[in-house]
């Protein structure tokens, strides 16, 4: 195996070499004409030359590059990269161009992504002002019908106030369920972990949208009858949540005369998989990426008037990940979607 050595060092030694060299030839004519010294004499002097040179010469070109190069860690650990902060300068040219690169390259995908993100937080503050907006301006509205004068009316008055309460109701809707995506995502909404009966509340969560989904004439079933009850290991009140969201999804989304279809099957391992499927009008395949970010519509004329907070799909998604399991969508466009997430079965 080659010995590798320091650049430094070649090129010291390369530097010594050539100055021992012209320093023995330049002795070698001055003693044949002047001094007449023995050989030896020539070559000790000669050889502890090359060894002074060598190291005078690998000391001052370290010296003189690592002032350089620790200026150009200087430089960059302003930008307060941990990996330059924490690393050993080196003298080593290769050694330091890698780590220049690999550091614009990290800097470069940090950038896109803070990019990204500020996309995205422009979005989410568009989203947010609008959804608000639209409730406060009726609320708004029909008080200031009232305070003009139709209080007088008892019969206006009556109807003006149900309106403007059901678009406080949206407000309040909305408010909690931006609430509640907050504390998921900053991890501060802790969970209650239970063994509870998932086919339980799956029934649960049809009865109780049934009078929604029979205005469109939607049937809410099961895919079979489950005489024996399924265990599950989770937070029974965040799983609800997120049936009853993904259920809703599947009713607002869906067809007149459709179905809405709620099956359990065994997964890999000690797991159980719920799936929610309709024929509804399906999402197209560039949607899809996008379903579970916060206030993201498909339709986004549609589905405002289908009431809804925005936030339904991104609840489920947090809720799902914060009991380490998973959720996954298919959907074609024109024939129905299916969304699906695995639990922890009891032991």
């Amino acid at each position: 195996m080659a010995i590798k050595f320091k650049k430094s060092y070649k090129f010291a030694i390369k530097s010594s070499f050539y100055i021992a060299l012209f320093s023995f030839g330049f002795l070698a004519i001055a003693n044949y004409y002047f001094a007449k010294l023995p050989f030896y004499y020539l070559l000790l002097f000669v050889i502890a030359l090359s060894i002074f040179s060598f190291f005078v010469l690998q000391y001052r070109v370290e010296y003189f590059i690592y002032k350089r190069v620790k200026k150009i860690y200087d430089d960059v650990s302003l930008l307060e990269n941990a990996n330059f902060r924490n690393q050993p300068i080196t003298t080593d040219m290769a050694t330091l161009t890698s780590e220049v690169q690999k550091f614009a390259r990290d800097k470069k995908l940090e950038i896109e992504s803070l990019k990204i993100r500020e996309e995205y937080r422009r979005e989410f503050l568009g989203n947010v002002s609008h959804e608000l907006k639209t409730p406060l301006f009726t609320v708004q509205g029909y008080l200031l019908t009232l305070l003009d004068g139709a209080m007088d009316d008892k019969h206006i008055r009556k109807k003006y106030l149900q309106r403007a309460e059901k678009g406080v109701e949206r407000l309040i809707y909305i408010v909690n369920d931006l609430d509640m995506i907050t504390k998921l995502e900053m991890d501060t909404l802790g969970l209650e972990i239970s063994e509870f009966n998932i086919v339980d509340v799956i029934q649960n969560v049809l009865d109780l949208l049934e009078m929604r989904a029979s205005k469109k004439n939607i049937l809410l079933t099961f895919d079979m009858k489950y005489v024996r009850p399924i265990k599950v290991v989770a937070d029974l009140e965040k799983i609800q949540q997120v049936i009853t969201n993904l259920v809703e999804n599947s009713i607002k989304y869906g067809k007149e005369n459709g179905t809405t279809e709620v099956s359990i099957e065994d997964f890999v391992n000690n797991k159980v998989i719920v799936k929610v499927s309709d024929n509804g009008e399906g999402v197209e395949k560039q949607h899809i990426p996008r379903l579970f970010e916060r206030f993201y519509r498909v339709d986004k004329s549609g589905a405002r008037s289908e009431g809804g907070s925005g936030l339904g799909l991104a609840i489920v998604k947090h809720i799902i990940e914060r009991h380490n399991e998973k959720i996954n969508v298919e959907s074609k466009f024109g024939k129905g979607s299916e969304f699906s997430f695995t639990l922890e079965k009891a032991k």
